[in-house]
């Protein structure tokens, strides 16, 4: 058949169009997708204000209300554009909780603009499909389902209880310990009910080593000679003695020996089994400790696999294949690649082995390969997690790996010692697993009970015991699964945020070392109220969310419940934070022993030190106040001038040299002097009226893409003269290596936007005859039109995105010409791959 695609009015999602059959019916179909969550939960406007709300409110009284996830993509006015007029709807999200939660939004969107059901007519449906492959495709539209309210409100339940908890906590802590000490290092002090237990696991493997004893044992080693150039080391049956002289009156024993004789020898065939089938966590486990890739990075590769069709879904916690599933079609599709084609083909010819029985948690299959791929296909990282995939798939349907063990048993005087060496005599999975394969060994010799074989030597040796080491990430990753803490979708994420908050650091070989920060924090906590970091809490109240989602707990009596728990906490916590406190005194610096001297306070006239440790800030010691300043860019001295309204020095924000820069006051940004400016405004946002580095003397006009922001000239960029939006991240480079720039009083007739005299060197100027000056708008003035030219800034934090709309600007600068603009990178539209299928 035909298909037509278009992108839709968000430019992020394409809509695939065709004529098919649908229940038996001829339809029209519109294929579209979402990027993740439509909606997202937050506080309404006033309880967001960290500096008006008492955090304790945010437990019940602050109201919640849905917002959409990411403004930008105007999803909702998107999803209403294109369902309007439709009579049935099928949802096509993630099989999961989350996709669950992800249908029931795009239903609040669309239903209201659909033609109503006639009657009793089903205009709702839910297909469910763990790889996009034909089969699995076709299969789940002929037995479509419908979408699983329960489990939708499982993840309403978890957004509100990390909302409400995070939040209350986080912003009370944030601002005791940041009003106190300078170099914390960390621009948020966050607690979470999933993520504090994290970092709790990582402190308490710290704390074993730093609180690990070496003790001295010693180790009876004895070496016989078979033959006259072989020996063979014996490892002694009592293992170690931690007392030196035990160890020397055995040693003096067994001296006196000259023979050491065979009592018995014993061969075992055993078996190492093949791994059961593949489950996230295990697959983040191998990531992190065999292939080196974080689980936060080593997700978002299976997700790429998954989306472009080479695996099947990979948030599963099943191990388990179920009856139906078509192992061989599976193991087919793997027969030519060079790597594990013999393995394959060998396996196909001989028949498979049934995968061992594991765990059937009845979400989705075990993560398989579901089309063949080469290296040059996928490349990097997403060939190596690929790579291991497919061979652990192969494993599970090999034969398990056999070998002989044999063990000799030898006396020397009244000592016991034994020699163990292993045979492969069918090495089964291994052959795709070399990792997983059975050392070889030097071959033990033949003999039998009774032969005598001369003592090569026998020593003492002296060790000592060793300390644990610092968790890895797959380490972690195990504790968190044994615990409860968090969903195989969400542990990377909480991992990586311990990381992102300064509280451990990623050390070689992938361990997590906690930092000063997040050990104090930890102790602290178990100072006050140990169940704050105990996995003990947050695993029930998984439990208890996984109730919801089976239809067996009340949504509302399960929220109020756990609220009102750690609501008396967090009571007890502000009560008893001199006691955490104490322990922040002995590894942090009060704010006035932290920073350098460098703009002057208006009120007391003394320096003011800049803190630049995160989030980096001015404080005076003298008056005792703290400002906080923008973040992510570095700050200076701004030539010494003073701000008109209350004497305090300005200070120069800069974001790089291809970023934009602004001066700032450092009062009128914490206090806005104005009613029409809001805290966290520069100069280059404020509206004094004869101010010379205020918007309104260096406002030029509106922004070319951003629907609020005005160009604003950066006096301090010459000779390479820029301005800059003070809302998004356009700017626009101007009049290279002319000689003044300024703003003047009067406007374009055109469009509004303030006229620029430009004052070009002789030998330099771009203008006609050999002029050095000229005055004119910068959007519409024909001299300028070349000198002008727009990008993005370049930020230091991916944080900073912004400047992605692509309307035109309106009144100011509405006669700017496009050139220059560059294309914002989009989300990848999911759903594509899907829609070929119907067609």
């Amino acid at each position: 058949g035909n298909m037509s695609s278009r992108k839709g009015l968000n430019a992020a999602c394409s809509v695939h169009e065709y004529t098919g059959s649908f229940i038996g019916q001829s339809a029209h179909f519109k294929m579209t997708s979402v990027c993740g969550h439509v909606m997202t939960l937050d506080f309404i406007g006033k309880y967001n204000s960290w500096d008006k709300v008492d955090p304790a409110e945010l437990f019940s009284k602050a109201p919640t209300e849905k917002k959409e996830a990411n403004p930008k993509l105007t999803m909702v006015k998107f999803l209403q554009v294109e369902g309007r007029g439709c009579d049935c709807i099928v949802l096509w999200l993630d099989c999961d909780k989350e996709g669950e939660n992800i249908c029931f939004e795009v239903l609040d969107a669309v239903l209201p603009v659909m033609n109503k059901p006639r009657g009793t007519e089903r205009t709702i449906y839910r297909a469910k499909f763990s790889s996009i492959t034909d089969t699995d495709i076709c299969n789940a539209m002929n037995h479509l389902g419908e979408p699983n309210r329960n489990e939708a409100l499982s993840v309403d339940a978890r957004q509100e209880l990390d909302l409400r908890i995070g939040c209350a906590f986080t912003r009370f802590q944030t601002k005791y310990f940041q009003g106190k000490y300078g170099n914390l290092d960390s621009s948020l002090i966050s607690f979470g009910p999933c993520q504090t237990p994290t970092l709790g696991f990582c402190v308490e493997r710290h704390d074993k080593i730093q609180s690990f004893k070496p003790e001295t044992y010693w180790v009876l080693q004895a070496k016989v000679n078979p033959e006259k150039e072989t020996s063979l080391t014996l490892d002694w049956d009592r293992v170690r003695v931690f007392d030196r002289e035990i160890a020397q009156m055995f040693l003096n024993i067994t001296k006196m020996a000259k023979e050491a004789k065979v009592e018995s020898v014993s061969k075992k065939e055993k078996v190492k089994q093949r791994p059961l089938a593949l489950n996230t966590v295990e697959m983040l486990r191998v990531a992190s400790a065999a292939l080196g890739m974080g689980p936060q990075h080593a997700m978002q590769i299976a997700e790429r696999l998954y989306t472009q069709g080479y695996i099947s879904y990979p948030r599963t916690e099943t191990t388990h294949y179920p009856e139906n599933f078509d192992l061989k079609g599976c193991l087919r599709q793997q027969a030519n690649n060079p790597y594990w084609a013999e393995t394959v083909k060998a396996l196909l010819s001989e028949g498979i082995n049934r995968p061992r029985k594991g765990h059937d948690a009845g979400d989705h299959p075990p993560i398989t390969p579901m089309r063949a791929a080469t290296e040059a296909e996928l490349g990097g990282d997403g060939w190596r997690l690929y790579e291991y995939i497919t061979r652990h798939f192969i494993a599970t349907v090999s034969a398990d790996c056999k070998y002989l063990q044999t063990t000799i048993s030898f006396s020397i005087g009244p000592e016991r010692f034994t020699c163990i060496g292993k045979v492969v005599t069918s090495p089964g999975f291994t052959e795709v697993m070399p990792w997983h394969s059975i050392p070889l060994e030097e071959s033990l010799p033949h003999c039998e009970k009774g032969d005598l074989f001369p003592i090569g030597e026998i020593k003492l040796l002296e060790k000592q015991t060793n300390p644990p080491d610092y968790l890895t990430e797959a380490e972690l990753i195990t504790l968190m699964e044994k615990h409860g803490i968090g969903t195989d979708a969400s542990i990377p994420v909480h991992i990586n945020n311990i990381c992102q908050r300064n509280y451990v650091t990623v050390e070689s070989g992938r361990r997590l070392k906690p930092t000063n920060l997040g050990i104090v924090l930890v102790h602290g906590y178990y100072k006050i109220d140990a169940e704050l970091v105990l996995p003990t809490i947050r695993s029930a109240v998984e439990k208890q969310l996984n109730l919801i989602a089976l239809g067996k707990a009340n949504y509302h009596q399960v929220l109020e419940h756990t609220l009102d728990i750690f609501k008396r906490k967090f009571h007890y916590f502000v009560d008893s934070i001199a006691g955490m406190d104490e322990l922040m005194e002995v590894s942090f610096s009060p704010l006035a022993a932290t920073g350098k001297p460098l703009s002057r306070c208006g009120k007391c006239h003394r320096f003011m030190k800049y803190i630049q440790a995160k989030p980096s800030r001015l404080h005076c010691s003298h008056c005792d106040d703290t400002y906080s300043l923008p973040q992510n860019g570095t700050i200076k001295l701004y030539k010494e001038l003073r701000c008109p309204l209350d004497d305090f020095e300005l200070v120069l924000w800069s974001s790089g040299s291809r970023g934009k820069s602004y001066p700032l006051c450092p009062y009128c940004y914490n206090h806005p002097p104005f009613r029409d400016m809001k805290k966290g405004m520069g100069c280059n946002e404020c509206t004094h009226p004869t101010c010379q580095h205020s918007l309104s003397m260096l406002g030029i006009g509106q922004c070319v893409e951003c629907e609020n922001g005005v160009l604003v000239l950066d006096s301090t960029s010459g000779p390479k003269w820029k301005m800059a939006c003070n809302k998004c991240n356009v700017i626009v480079h101007f009049f290279e290596n002319a000689h003044k720039v300024r703003v003047s009083p009067e406007t374009c007739d055109v469009c509004d936007a303030a006229l620029v005299d430009v004052d070009f060197n002789k030998a330099k100027s771009p203008l006609p005859g050999d002029e050095t000056q000229h005055s004119g708008c910068v959007f519409c003035d024909p001299v300028f039109q070349d000198l002008v030219e727009l990008k993005h800034a370049a930020m230091r934090h991916p944080m900073h995105r912004g400047g992605q709309g692509k309307r035109q600007g309106r009144g100011r600068g509405k006669g700017r010409r496009p050139g220059g603009r560059l294309n914002p990178k989009k989300p990848k539209d999911k759903m594509a791959a899907l829609a070929a299928y119907f067609v």
